[in-house]
């Protein structure tokens, strides 16, 4: 990555010095772009200029995929500790530059500070996890005939596109390549142009870890993905990332007999029940709706209320909105930042507004902040119903949509409804509700009194608009891998 002077006769608004991302990793190093097409990526602090990015073209697409596939015979035949240890000194790697990788992400996406550079050490922790486990991902021996040997192996399926996003971009991109890698793998891995700078650090920290070729990265847009994605030498695409995305992948790779694994967007519900401290509810259901500006695919969108509680949880959750300090993500005690960009916003101001004009009422919030950048409050939205945008698409902002529900049953019905199934959290104090709201909800995460956290080593399977697929954990180590029956029997001599 450069500061260098944006072309006057492509971008006459863009200030005469600006970053510019004209680089990818192939081989082993940086490698110049020499794609003609140009993206400005503004700050969402303030609407400036920030970084112009230049994709991948075509043929840096096929560059970066042959050498994927050159190397991919080599690194499947390394030794798997040796795999591993390569892992574990990316970990280190990423660990040291924590807080530069944290500072582009905040410059990249508005994202807290502190927020950020703990993403960075929550991606070194998923690496140096992953060189654990990964050691594991073995076949297994079958019961057949005592004098053959019957065995199922497990094998990398090759070349992997690995496509992130730009909300959590360092603990996406740290799974998905971690899990691939440790189990013979090669890579291409192509960052979101909405986190830049970002994406690619970390991307370009890793490789360094790694021979030439094994991981390969590209730098780019949907037009770049959809080059990779259409590879014939790509066996396996995994994405995180948005539904529309996720679909346009899996019938471009569906077409051609390749895998697919894909996070996608969700529409979390978050379901209080009678019975609950109104104050802590009230917290998760901001920690959940407010958290990164309501930029996680695990965000809370929707939150059902029973009524014996609404009045004072809602009361509790203004206050705690009210009180939430704006600012400049960098600076310390901001609680909530810009969000990503202007386009991001506009979703935002489009649900909300379309929620008030049709009955609902904002308690807190409700209209963007004047003055430059993507800012948005943190809005609470009572009486919202299931026909609205708030209740049924991605809002992806600081908005708590609340619904009233007369009992438990008709909340989790209301929960378990709608395109998605990504995740849902429950707070309740009986243990029957909680088994039956872990039974009920056709989602990939069921979470009983905590809107995050969870043991090391989980895996989830997205469920219907949310994407296919093990998402993290054991189960995507043996979906990076495909398996292989070997039957042996003594030949016989003359």
């Amino acid at each position: 990555m450069t500061t260098a002077t944006a072309p006057a006769a492509a971008h006459p608004d863009v200030p005469t010095s600006v970053d510019r991302l004209d680089v990818h990793h192939l081989g082993g190093r940086p490698v110049a772009a020499r794609g003609t097409r140009e993206i400005v990526r503004v700050s969402p602090v303030d609407g400036r200029p920030a970084v112009v990015l230049v994709p991948a073209d075509a043929h840096e697409v096929d560059a970066a995929v042959a050498g994927a596939h050159a190397a991919r015979r080599t690194w499947r035949r390394t030794v798997p500790q040796e795999r591993a240890a390569a892992l574990r000194t990316a970990a280190a790697h990423v660990r040291a530059r924590a807080e530069e990788l944290g500072m582009l992400l905040t410059r990249d996406t508005g994202r807290l500070l502190t927020q950020s550079v703990a993403s960075a050490h929550v991606a070194a922790d998923i690496l140096e996890e992953t060189a654990t486990t990964g050691l594991g991902a073995t076949g297994r021996a079958l019961a057949g005939d005592p004098l053959a040997l019957d065995v199922v192996r497990r094998e990398p399926h090759g070349v992997v596109a690995v496509i992130t996003p730009w909300n959590d971009p360092f603990p996406a991109a740290a799974g998905l390549l971690a899990a691939a890698l440790v189990t013979g793998n090669t890579v291409v891995h192509k960052p979101s142009e909405r986190s830049p700078r970002a994406g690619f650090e970390l991307a370009r920290t890793i490789a360094e870890a790694f021979p030439g070729g094994v991981l390969e990265v590209v730098n780019g847009d949907g037009e770049t993905g959809a080059a990779l994605v259409a590879d014939t030498r790509v066996a396996l695409v995994a994405q995180v990332g948005s539904s529309a995305t996720g679909r346009a992948i899996a019938r471009a790779a569906g077409e051609r007999g390749a895998r697919v694994l894909r996070e996608n967007g969700g529409k979390d519900a978050l379901v209080v029940d009678a019975g609950v401290d109104a104050a802590w509810a009230a917290r998760q259901i901001a920690t959940g709706a407010f958290t990164n500006t309501g930029q996680l695919c695990t965000s809370v969108e929707r939150v059902y209320l029973h009524q014996d509680v609404a009045d004072a949880v809602l009361a509790a959750l203004v206050a705690i909105a009210e009180e939430m300090r704006m600012g400049a993500p960098e600076e310390p005690g901001t609680e909530l930042g810009p969000l990503v960009d202007g386009a991001q916003r506009d979703v935002v101001v489009r649900h909300v507004e379309e929620a008030v004009a049709a009955g609902a009422r904002a308690l807190v919030g409700g209209r963007p902040l004047d003055g430059p950048g993507a800012y948005y409050p943190p809005t609470v939205l009572d009486g919202c119903t299931a026909d609205m945008a708030v209740m049924r698409e991605e809002t992806f902002g600081p908005v708590a949509a609340i619904t009233r529900v007369p009992d438990f049953a008709t909340a989790l019905e209301l929960a378990d409804a709608g395109a998605y199934g990504l995740a849902a959290t429950v707070l309740t104090p009986r243990l029957d509700h909680a088994l039956l709201a872990a039974e009920h909800l056709d989602v990939g995460t069921v979470k009983v009194n905590a809107v995050f956290g969870g043991a090391p080593g989980g895996s989830a399977d997205p469920r219907r608009e949310s994407g296919a697929g093990a998402g993290y954990g054991p189960d995507l180590l043996a979906a990076m891998t495909q398996l292989k029956t070997v039957h042996l029997e003594p030949a016989v001599t003359g």
